[in-house]
C-alpha cells in the first residue's frame, strides 16, 4: 500500500458478521475493497496522514444490509423506469439497504421482458443493482396476492426463456407456483440459467414443494404470506422449507405479514435460513397515500399498504425496521444482522463478495446507534449522503 492510496477505518464498535460480534472492532477499508479488521487500537496500523477515521463510540457495525424482494420506496416504484428505480435505491440506502434486487410485479409478458432489460442495462452502470427478481406472471391464482388475476399464467419454456433472455444473466430470482403445469420443468430451466428458483404465491402440498426443491428450487418467497398456513396434519411449503436445509425463507418481519412471534419461530425453526426481506413498495420511507403497485391501485394507511379488497399489496418496511423487529421479538442481534446480510448474500449467489466484513470483500457498512437506527452508511467504500 502506498501513502496516495486512501483507506477508511471505522474503530471502537460492535462489529457483527459472519455470525459473530467482536467488542471494541475496528474495520479498515481501502477503495472500494475491506482491506483489514481486528479488535482493539491494531486499527492504527492502517492510518495514513490521508485517511478518514470515523469513532463508532460503541455503535453496531455491519455488512450492508442486501433486499432480495422489495418493489419500491419513496414514493416510487420499480416498475416505473429507470429514474423511479433510483429514487427507490436511494431511499433505501439511506436504511442501510447498499445492495438490491429489482423485484418486478406481475405485467403483460412483452412489458415485463422490457423491465427485465432495463434492469440489466442499469446493472451495468449502478453497482447497487443486482439484478432483477420476478415475482410473476407464473402464480397460482388463489394466492395471487396483489397481482393482476388476469395476468397470471403457467411457466413455458418460450415464456421463461423471454425474460432470462432480456435479462442478460442478470435474472437473480424467479418466483412461481411449482404445482402449476410445466412447473418443475420451469424450476429445472431456471436454475440451469444460473437465477435462483423460489416457491411462492402458491398452493402446493408439503410433497409437491418438495419435488420443487429436488428439482433445484433454493428460496420460499415471503414464508407465510401467499400461501396455505402451517398445518399440523399438512405442513405444505413453510414444513418443506423449514426440513430442507437447503432452502432459504424468505420473512417480511413488519408486524403486519408475520406476527413477531412468528418471526421469531421462523430463526428457531430454521437458523441461518431466514433472509429479512421487505417486499416493500412505492410508499415505503414515504408518506400514507394512495399508490400503484403493478397495475392495482393501493391505499396505505398508518403505514399499512392494501388492495380495495383489503389484500395486503406489499409493505411500508425498510431493512433497519426489520431487524429492529426481529430483535424486539426475541432474536438475537447477531442472527438478525446475519438476516439482512450474509444469508440473502448466499441466496443468490454473491456470498463471496457481499454480506461480510472480510477483507477483499466490497467495503459495503452500517453502522447503526444502540437503538438500532443509522447513523451511517458506506457503500462500496463511498459514504451515502
Amino acid at each position: 500500500m502506498t501513502k496516495s492510496e486512501h483507506v477508511s477505518v471505522v474503530h471502537s464498535a460492535r462489529v457483527i458478521s459472519g455470525g459473530i460480534e467482536a467488542r471494541n472492532g475496528w474495520v479498515a477499508w481501502q477503495g472500494e475493497r475491506i482491506l483489514g479488521t481486528g479488535t482493539g487500537d491494531t486499527w492504527r496500523a492502517h492510518v495514513r496522514d490521508s485517511s478518514t477515521v470515523t469513532d463508532a463510540h460503541g455503535g453496531v457495525l455491519t455488512p450492508g444490509f442486501i433486499d432480495i424482494h422489495g418493489h419500491g420506496g419513496g414514493g416510487f416504484s420499480y416498475d416505473d423506469g429507470a429514474d423511479a428505480i433510483r429514487a427507490v435505491r436511494t431511499a433505501h440506502r439511506a436504511h442501510g439497504t447498499t445492495r438490491a434486487v429489482i423485484s418486478l410485479v406481475t405485467a403483460p409478458l412483452d412489458l415485463l421482458a422490457e423491465r427485465v432489460a432495463l434492469v440489466a442495462s442499469l446493472s451495468t452502470t449502478d453497482d447497487d443493482i443486482l439484478g432483477s427478481h420476478l415475482e410473476g406472471p407464473f402464480l397460482e391464482h388463489a394466492h395471487k396476492g396483489a397481482h393482476d388475476p388476469s395476468l397470471l399464467t403457467d411457466a413455458t419454456e418460450e415464456r421463461l426463456a423471454l425474460f432470462l433472455d432480456a435479462g442478460r444473466g442478470t435474472v437473480r430470482q424467479v418466483t412461481l407456483a411449482p404445482e402449476l403445469t410445466g412447473g418443475l420443468d420451469a424450476v429445472r430451466q431456471i436454475v440451469a440459467a444460473g437465477a435462483a428458483a423460489a416457491v411462492g404465491h402458491t398452493g402446493a402440498t408439503l410433497a409437491q414443494t418438495a419435488a420443487a426443491f429436488d428439482a433445484g428450487a433454493t428460496i420460499l418467497t415471503h414464508a407465510f404470506n401467499a400461501m396455505p398456513g402451517l398445518h399440523h396434519r399438512e405442513p405444505g411449503p413453510i414444513g418443506a422449507a423449514v426440513a430442507d436445509r437447503r432452502i432459504t425463507l424468505e420473512v417480511i418481519a413488519d408486524g403486519v405479514h408475520v406476527h413477531p412471534q412468528m418471526v421469531a419461530l421462523a430463526f428457531a425453526a430454521a437458523p441461518g435460513r431466514i433472509a429479512l426481506v421487505t417486499d416493500a413498495m412505492a410508499g415505503a420511507a414515504a408518506s400514507d397515500g394512495q399508490y400503484v403497485l403493478g397495475s392495482l391501485e393501493v391505499t396505505v394507511e398508518d403505514g399499512v399498504a392494501r388492495l380495495e379488497d383489503g389484500t395486503i399489496a406489499g409493505s411500508t418496511l425498510t431493512q433497519d425496521a426489520a431487524v429492529r423487529t426481529a430483535v424486539s421479538a426475541g432474536v438475537p442481534l447477531v442472527d438478525a444482522i446475519t438476516a439482512v446480510t450474509s444469508t440473502p448474500a448466499r441466496a443468490i449467489g454473491y456470498a463471496d463478495s457481499l454480506g461480510a466484513l472480510t477483507p477483499g470483500f466490497l467495503a459495503d457498512a452500517v453502522l447503526l446507534n444502540a437503538d438500532l437506527t443509522v447513523r451511517a452508511v458506506w457503500c462500496a467504500g463511498r459514504p451515502v449522503t
